[in-house]
């Protein structure tokens, strides 16, 4: 500053010293003036200085202000997406559902319209029954004469599902899941009202990585069955349980124990269930997953029991066991491969809608496992975004222990199918499915069914 105050007395004394008279008396008005000057300059610059500074505080103040708006967008942002997965957590709750405190509660599901029209070479199936309702192997009518077309309208499987996901907070997930349909359920008729009771199908918690409740066998893989309007499809070569169950997940493993159910023939060759079961059906499975696709391999291991009371004899029990390989492989963009094989001893209610049973009875009264072994393909190849084609087959074979359970007792059987579904919009299929079926007896003897279905449904 000093340096600045003596240029500047030195610039305005020598402007001065040009413009006035040389006279000695002059000098004392001279030295007022730029003590004036002085003062005026020192003012400007005291009052630039003084600017700058509050302009200066003013950007720190906006830079600050910025800082804080961006801070709080991000923490606005971070919390939108926190509610975002709140809201579409439970599987996640499928885009829809309302949240009452800290539960969101959605629903999901379909309507479905089956216009049947099948035959059978064994024997006539009557109205109301099941089979005509869908594929059921081991009912197939064998040794009787054939029928004529038979034609039913039903909507039966149509469903409901109701899951809920709760909040209680980030290290822990709780869910559920209630699931109905009105298949195989009585209170109906064709002749009036085609009223039919609601049926429990899955109700579950899960709780973290474990689930609590009835859902599809651990020993099932879902995601490998055919896209088929039958209820199944490929049934014979399906392993399809639903039933109570304690199951852990992690990662691709899972391991389960489940509710325990015996079927036992009788020398007569009928169906007694046990009892008297103690141990649960633990099943062990594996999941594997990827752009190729995915594959299973379960295993199961069982206790057979019959109580002393259950066939007049004294109480046994034996080990069943099994193991399932299954998948859905990608060929292309266009086309998949689905499949199954199981092959086991005292299987027999896992498979095909329990075919066979578990075990026959020996002479002894003790109980002898049946070994049986299934499988299916299913190949479906979409023609555009609209239209898609499945053709499958399945197969499954009992060694039934014929001295014990006679030969009326089923010892193949199998289905082919083929289709074409039309979607004029996402959640509509339309379809047109035609299916052969047979069953054959240990005896020999054998029937058929030819059926030809049309569906409607709508996914919601």
């Amino acid at each position: 500053m000093r340096g600045m105050r003596t240029v500047l007395r030195a610039g305005l004394l020598a402007g001065t010293c040009m413009a006035a008279a040389p006279a000695a008396a002059q000098d004392a008005d001279v030295e007022q003036r730029l003590d004036r000057l002085e003062a005026l300059v020192m003012q400007l610059v005291e009052r630039l200085d003084a600017q700058k500074g509050q302009m200066d505080s003013q950007q720190a103040e906006a830079v600050a202000a910025t800082q804080q708006a961006l801070a709080e967008t991000k923490a606005l942002q971070a919390r939108q997406a926190e509610l975002a997965a709140e809201i579409d957590e439970p599987k996640k709750q499928e885009d829809k559902g309302f949240r009452v405190g800290n539960t969101t509660i959605s629903y999901a599901g379909y309507v479905k319209f089956d216009a049947i029209s099948q035959r059978t070479s064994g024997g006539q199936v009557d109205s109301g029954n099941i089979v005509r309702d869908f594929l059921i192997p081991g009912a197939i009518p064998v040794g009787g004469d054939g029928s004529g077309w038979d034609t039913d309208y039903n909507a039966r499987q149509s469903r409901l599902i109701f899951k809920t996901a709760t909040d209680v907070g980030a290290e822990h997930t709780l869910n559920s899941q209630i699931e109905l349909d009105f298949m195989v359920t009585p209170g109906g008729d064709e002749r009036i009202s085609n009223s039919y009771e609601p049926r429990l199908r899955q109700a579950f918690i899960t709780y973290d990585n474990w689930l609590f409740g009835q859902a599809w066998s651990t020993f099932q893989n879902v995601g490998a069955l055919p896209d088929s309007l039958d209820f199944i499809g490929t049934t014979p070569g399906t392993v399809f349980v639903r039933q109570p169950m304690i199951r852990y997940t992690s990662g691709g493993l899972m391991l389960a124990a489940e509710q325990p159910e015996t079927t036992v023939t009788t020398p007569a060759g009928g169906r007694v269930l046990g009892g008297d079961d103690t141990l649960p059906d633990f099943v062990a499975r594996y999941n594997l997953s990827g752009d190729w696709g995915s594959v299973t391999a379960a295993g199961i291991l069982r206790n057979l029991r019959i109580s002393d009371d259950d066939l007049g004899s004294d109480g046994d029990s034996a080990i069943g066991y099994g193991l399932s390989v299954s998948g859905k492989l990608a060929l292309g963009e266009r086309d998949d491969l689905r499949f199954m094989g199981t092959v086991g001893d005292g299987l027999g209610r896992y498979i095909g809608l329990n075919i066979v049973n578990d075990a026959a009875l020996d002479l002894d009264g003790d109980l002898d496992p049946i070994f049986t072994y299934s499988g299916f393909a299913a190949y479906r190849h979409l023609w555009s975004d609209k239209l898609r084609s499945s053709v499958a087959g399945s197969y499954f074979k009992a060694d039934n222990p014929v001295l014990l359970t006679t030969g009326a007792v089923t010892d193949e059987s199998w289905n082919v199918f083929a289709n074409i579904i039309y979607s004029p919009v996402r959640p509509v299929d339309i379809g047109l499915e035609y299916m052969y079926a047979e069953r054959t007896l240990e005896n020999g003897t054998s029937g058929n069914l030819q059926k030809l279905q049309l569906s409607a449904k709508y996914s919601f």
